[in-house]
């Protein structure tokens, strides 16, 4: 079976992908988000829309002219609450009336070891956080919603985002920025976790859904590949990082500079926040060790 979309979908326009499922490209292009923000509109009588996208009007608007007569937003589904994905969704259920359904606010689901490093204080991140996000109905870890005529399931998949979840309907799982074709995941700590990145790509990889639908960028016609791509690409990464380690101790920040040679240098820090969450995956594992606190200053070493 083939998805039907056109690659390269313009900012605003309804593009229909399957007879239930259409996409709306938000505006917000960026060297994060790539096109933009991919709101998708679930349903023929009952629509969910999953992630509305930023706060930004014309995007609301967009959303809102898409609701044709005998149709109405019954749901508002949160992948996670980055604010290319989240904030639009409290002037969304104002509009429509529709409840906001996520697994928690933008601090639920760290895992205990992220709790604590957070509480130190050393290891910043925090990127794009939508903090004021509140869902008006959480989600549990495999909760099933009744949607026009089928059952969604929602599944948590920490690992680029604390309370980021899938939803799976039908063929199709609506992945969020867990799994993208155009590039990795981000993962920073503490809201990115390494090992559980890891652990949502493989539960991912239990799933009879093949058609993955990701946040940003074009469909993903062969998930499952797609996911081993990226578990295979954690792995090389992770030998850049040993490799570099061998030679001499150094921070982040360093070996982000000495393994990233050639992206765009406005990935830089993205690319440190990276290597930072592979080297608290290694510490975890008792691979590496740290001389101090470990933060983006520290140095590293191979134990």
């Amino acid at each position: 079976m083939k998805l039907r979309y056109q690659v390269g979908a313009a900012e605003g326009m309804v593009e229909t992908i399957t007879p239930s499922i259409r996409r709306i490209l938000a505006p917000n292009p960026s060297p994060m988000t790539f096109t933009g923000t991919n709101t998708y509109l679930l349903g023929t009588t009952e629509i969910a829309v999953v992630d509305p996208g930023p706060d930004n009007c014309s995007h609301l608007n967009a959303i809102v002219k898409a609701i044709t007569p005998g149709t109405q937003i019954t749901k508002i589904l949160i992948t996670h609450s980055h604010v290319d994905h989240s904030p639009l969704a409290k002037a969304l259920s104002l509009r429509c009336g529709a409840k906001v359904y996520a697994y928690g606010d933008s601090f639920s689901g760290r895992s205990k070891s992220m709790v604590e490093l957070a509480q130190l204080g050393r290891i910043g991140g925090g990127e794009g956080i939508d903090e004021a996000f509140q869902p008006d109905i959480k989600l549990l870890d495999g909760s099933e919603l009744q949607h026009d005529g089928a059952c969604l399931t929602a599944l948590w998949t920490p690992g680029h985002f604390g309370n980021h979840m899938a939803f799976a309907y039908d063929k199709y799982i609506f992945c969020g920025d867990h799994v993208m074709g155009w590039a990795s995941s981000m993962v920073s700590p503490p809201d990115g976790d390494l090992i559980a990145f890891r652990q949502s790509c493989t539960r991912l990889l239990t799933r009879p859904e093949t058609f993955y639908l990701p946040g940003h960028g074009e469909p993903i016609e062969d998930g499952p590949t797609r996911l081993r791509s990226l578990l295979a690409h954690r792995e090389d990464r992770e030998m850049q990082i040993l490799a570099a380690l061998d030679k001499q101790s150094d921070t982040a920040q360093g070996l982000a500079e000495r393994i990233y040679s050639d992206i765009d240098p406005r990935l830089m820090p993205a690319a440190t926040r990276n290597v930072l969450a592979h080297l608290i995956d290694l510490n975890t594992r008792k691979v590496v060790s740290s001389h101090g606190i470990m933060d983006l200053q520290t140095k590293y070493f191979m134990l």
